[in-house]
């Protein structure tokens, strides 16, 4: 169902009630504009799927309104689903330089750039998509160029946050734009759509520049190497980390494949200054003094596959983790991924290594780029919306981010709430949730770029559960009779040896179901062995393997 053509509709297809695969959507008359298009990881639960991103079914049905795809940042949770989206929908990419930079990345891996339009914007820029005329203000967040966006519609102005908190001293001298956005506001603001990540945590997010004390404090008291772990996207935290080596007369090694190509896209760009002489290959690292050496790395949430994880068991080919080596964890654990971080600092403690590592408000390594409550009522105060969405968290964060918008002034019943897929319709600056648009997940296997089905994912599961029990049995071409025995094969449902009996039974089952038929109708004897067997096997076992008859016609 579309929206009334004199009707503005504000919805997300991903980002709400999780962390992740952040996509917004705004719609009026024939015009529609995509904010971000992003990706989450999947957890252990989902077998074989790499990743999440949105079901795009709305915008495939409406595609003919698409105006672009508006990106806020750089992150993945923002912009992992472009390659994904562009094979389905190829629509304009408008975002930053930076930005640019790193979707090209993504889109080169994929072999789309050459077909894909991507479009430089910046904080001054401005576009018409038809019925909303767009512009925007900076923001500061933990990766550079960020951006918010105003849409001026119809209907008044919606503002889109992006991630963000109020950093007054950026290490990148980034500044958030305060003036511009209290003339946004005052120009006054139909809705505010903002992100909740840390509604949770009071007071004032602290600035980044703090980190940089803490990072070169270590560097100073260290006396082997230091090996330090950070998102690669923080292109901030890594400048800070390039100064504290420059300081310490140490040279600079990459370690993993994200952080050798944000540092490539971030100092062809300009954002990163990493002198030539300082950087030097993995495989020179042995050549060095210990105390000249500083290893830049990915892995900081425990990834089993990244950089620190190798180092931590001492299989990466070039660089070993010695006794006396520091290392230095300069970001906080994502939620869920505390398990994985401990299992690396046992092991970087095994090796003798002295690691920096746990709270961040306890070592000063890391600080968040997203805003906490002080943060949230500032951006609230400045706009002074009529209408509030909070995005971008889990449903309590959105429920805490609703009540510091209602303490500071948006009026209650004036906030929504809602689920990926539910629409807000404004109509003559009144604003309504009462219908849905399709919205969901879509899950892209690991082994390529291939979307993996529920019913895959059903299987996959059964199979890890419950085994496989594959039953081959031979069969005459002509009449359909049996030929030989069934021959049973059992595959982590039980072992062969232990159940002779259970295994001869289900040989008997499905002699009996077999026999009657008198004909080679193939697909009704799978049927029937399938169905016969499952029921014996449950009663006998309590267990659902998977049934697969083979039936070969001879």
């Amino acid at each position: 169902m579309s929206n009334n053509q004199n009707t503005l509709s504000v919805f997300a297809l991903g980002g709400i009630n999780e962390i992740g695969k952040n996509m917004y959507v705004l719609e009026y008359g024939g015009d529609l504009v995509i904010i971000d298009c992003g990706a989450k990881f999947a957890g252990e639960a989902l077998l074989g799927i790499d990743l999440i991103i949105p079901d795009v079914t709305y915008l495939q049905e409406n595609h003919h309104k698409i105006r672009g795809l508006v990106v806020t940042h750089g992150h993945e949770d923002h912009i992992g689903g472009i390659p994904y989206f562009l094979k389905k929908l190829n629509v304009p990419i408008y975002a930053t330089r930076f930005t640019l930079g790193l979707i090209e990345l993504k889109l080169k891996e994929h072999k789309l750039l050459r077909e894909s339009t991507l479009v430089e914007i910046n904080a001054e820029s401005k576009l018409d998509f038809g019925n909303f005329q767009v512009s925007f203000f900076k923001t500061s967040h933990s990766i550079p160029d960020c951006l918010a966006i105003v849409f001026d519609t119809p209907e008044g102005k919606v503002v889109h946050t992006g991630d963000f908190k109020f950093d007054l001293t950026p290490v990148n001298d980034q500044y958030t734009d305060i003036h511009k956005m209290a003339k946004i506001g005052d120009d006054g603001i139909l809705m505010l759509i903002s992100e909740s990540t840390n509604a949770e945590r009071p007071g004032l997010t602290p600035s980044e520049s703090e980190v940089g004390k803490h990072i070169e404090e270590a560097f100073y008291g260290a006396t082997g190497k230091v090996i330090i772990s950070t998102f690669a996207s923080n292109v901030n935290r890594v400048q800070q980390i390039v100064e504290a080596s420059k300081k310490t007369n140490r040279k600079l090694a990459l370690l993993g494949r994200s952080m050798l190509n944000v540092v490539s896209v971030a100092r062809n760009r300009g954002y990163l200054d990493v002198p030539d002489w300082m950087l030097v290959d993995a495989r020179d690292v042995r050549q060095l003094p210990p105390e000249r050496v500083t290893i830049l790395c990915t892995g900081s949430q425990g990834e089993p596959l990244a950089a620190l994880s190798r180092l931590s068991t001492n299989s990466n080919r070039d660089v070993k983790v010695l006794p006396g080596d520091t290392v230095i964890f300069a970001a906080s654990p994502i939620p869920g991924n505390e398990k994985d971080v401990s299992k690396i600092v046992d092991n970087l403690f095994q090796l003798g290594a002295n690691v920096i590592y746990g709270s961040s408000s306890i070592t000063g390594m890391h600080v968040s780029g997203h805003g906490y409550q002080e943060d949230l009522k500032l951006m609230l105060t400045l706009m002074k919306p009529k209408y509030f969405i909070p995005i971008h968290g889990e449903y309590r964060m959105l429920y805490l981010h609703q009540k510091l918008a209602e303490a500071v002034g948006v009026e209650k019943g004036h906030t929504f709430i809602i689920k990926n897929g539910d629409v807000v319709d404004v109509q003559h600056g009144e604003a309504r949730q009462t219908r849905k648009v399709t919205a969901g997940d879509t899950y892209v296997d690991n082994a390529g770029d291939d979307e993996v089905f529920d019913i895959v994912l059903r299987d996959r599961k059964q199979l890890s559960e419950e085994g496989m029990l594959v039953i081959v049995i031979t069969i005459s071409k002509e009449n359909g009779d049996r030929i030989s025995d069934p021959d049973c094969i059992s595959r982590g449902f039980v072992y062969a040896k232990n159940s002779e009996e259970l295994l001869k039974n289900i040989n008997e089952v499905v002699k009996r179901t077999v026999d009657p038929f008198n004909d080679a109708n193939i697909m009704g004897m799978k049927r029937a062995i399938k169905k016969e067997v499952s029921n014996f096997v449950y009663e006998q076992t309590n267990k659902k393997p998977m049934i697969l008859p083979i039936v070969l016609a001879i």
